[in-house]
């Protein structure tokens, strides 16, 4: 059985999801181009159905108020360790799959990283609410890609029929908040893990290298 590709879980809910990709793209780009990239986000009500009838559960829990406010602060430090200027958003009536699943279309049109940049900056520097559609469609402007794709993706029943298939994934590697890294069966959880998935992912490239010189050389 071949070797899955190794993979990291992103949400734009999430500020240690934001700052894992800058750390990602700014400091390992290598390993950002050899990794695949999978969004993770709470289901709507359709959505929850549909795994309840599956008889799936994702392991995700509510967050309590001391968390809550505990992460504001542990955010706001860690921004500054990065000397990334964040703006914490307000979210009226969050509606997540309107975001991630609009990144899914984006990503068939292979121009997911880009996107995913856009949105991010969109929530986490400029504060916007993400769960509003237009701004979904604003975020991807000049990408190339029809904004009506992109502002209706969460109501497109291919794209809805894509994101129980990511879902379904969410559960199957045990996924249980992010941001989340993956290699062979060695899992990382946390922005502070960031590192150690690196160093396998880069780790097990270089053993790979080695492979055809050893067999040349016996």
């Amino acid at each position: 059985m071949a070797r899955r590709r190794p993979r990291w879980y992103f949400s734009f809910r999430s500020p240690y999801s934001w700052m894992a990709y800058r750390d990602l793209v700014d400091r390992y780009p290598d390993v950002a181009d050899q990794i695949d990239w999978l969004p993770f986000w709470e289901p709507d009500d359709d959505a929850q159905a549909q795994l309840d009838n599956s008889g799936q559960q994702l392991p995700y829990v509510e967050m309590s108020r001391e968390k809550y406010l505990y992460i504001l602060q542990d955010a706001r430090r860690l921004s500054r360790e990065r000397d990334l200027t964040m703006v914490w958003p307000v979210d009226r009536e969050p509606h997540w799959a309107v975001s991630h699943l609009a990144y899914l279309v984006a990503e068939e049109h292979g121009l997911g990283r880009q996107f995913v940049d856009r949105v991010y900056r969109a929530r986490w520097e400029e504060g916007l609410d993400i769960s509003d559609p237009q701004v979904v469609a604003a975020a991807g402007a000049g990408l190339g890609i029809d904004p009506a794709l992109l502002a209706g993706a969460h109501e497109d029943a291919a794209v809805r029929r894509r994101g129980m298939e990511v879902l379904n994934q969410v559960h199957r590697d045990g996924v249980f908040g992010v941001p989340y890294f993956i290699d062979g069966f060695e899992k990382f959880w946390g922005v502070d893990r960031l590192p150690g998935f690196i160093a396998s992912v880069r780790g097990r490239a270089a053993a790979a290298d080695l492979k055809p010189r050893a067999g040349r050389s016996a």
